[in-house]
């Protein structure tokens, strides 16, 4: 998408500068010191970088010009915080600065709207919990950060489930030779009584093809309505491989029914 010449914001994309390490520096320093010309350059040198991250969220259906402009202010916020001082390339601390700035503007652009107070709370419990898991280099429990944040454990996993991304109705579960089927597809009468025994049966059979992990996983989620994070909290393993793992077995029981 960005190989050839590309309009975002304005901008011919293909007509970009780039900067060398040193070339960075030197215009930190000087921006550092007051000089707003030589800020305008290294913000302008350092578009690509913008460019190469918003494509990993290209999935999402989000407008690129949007993207693009958040992008762009985690970009001014990690020239104006970067410490000269630190022996670490300028792009290894503005990379994860535009992520989540890109991050937080999905988060508060959600079409669900959800309350300010939750929503601080969620974004609170990811702050701890991507500190505890540097400091102790494992993903910590939710009572582990409960107790960091001095709030009991239900609230932040409700919160945690409020800021999660929706599943559109459109969203494909099958694709082959052009012919998609979607999760409103899944969704039928649940008083076609013969369907449904078939239907019982065929998942049952699926459930028998999984691992005993995944099938622990399928059932807790979709038979006892537990959260991914509470699940990774009973089987002892953490939430993005809860994630992971119910994928998987998800698509292999679509492909087995």
């Amino acid at each position: 998408m960005y190989k050839n010449k590309v309009e975002i914001c304005g901008i011919n994309t293909s007509e970009l500068k780039t900067l060398t390490d040193e070339e960075k520096r030197e215009l930190l320093k000087k921006a550092q010191a007051g000089d707003s010309a030589a800020r305008d350059e290294v913000i302008l040198g350092n578009l690509r970088l913008v460019l190469s991250i918003i494509q990993r969220f290209s999935g999402r259906k989000e407008n690129v010009d949007d993207l693009f402009q958040v992008g762009c202010i985690g970009l001014v916020k990690a020239v104006d915080n970067f410490n000269l001082a630190l022996d670490v390339k300028f792009s290894t601390y503005a990379v994860p600065m535009i992520i989540g700035e890109i991050r937080r503007y999905l988060r508060d652009n959600n079409s669900i709207r959800i309350s300010r107070s939750v929503r601080d709370l969620a974004y609170r419990a990811l702050q701890v919990r991507e500190e505890l898991t540097r400091e102790r280099e494992y993903e910590p429990s939710v009572d582990e950060i409960a107790k960091k944040l001095g709030v009991e454990r239900e609230p932040i996993l409700r919160a945690m489930e409020a800021i999660a991304q929706p599943i559109s109705l459109y969203e494909p579960v099958y694709n082959e030779s052009g012919d998609a089927i979607y999760i409103m597809d899944q969704i039928s009468d649940t008083s076609a009584q013969d369907e449904h025994w078939l239907e019982h049966i065929a998942l049952r059979d699926a459930m028998k093809k999984l691992s005993d992990r995944e099938r622990k996983i399928i059932e807790l989620r979709f038979y006892k309505n537990k959260t991914q994070m509470e699940i990774a909290e009973s089987i002892g393993i953490s939430q993005a491989q809860v994630s992971r793992l119910e994928k998987g077995a998800l698509e292999r029981m679509r492909k087995e029914i």
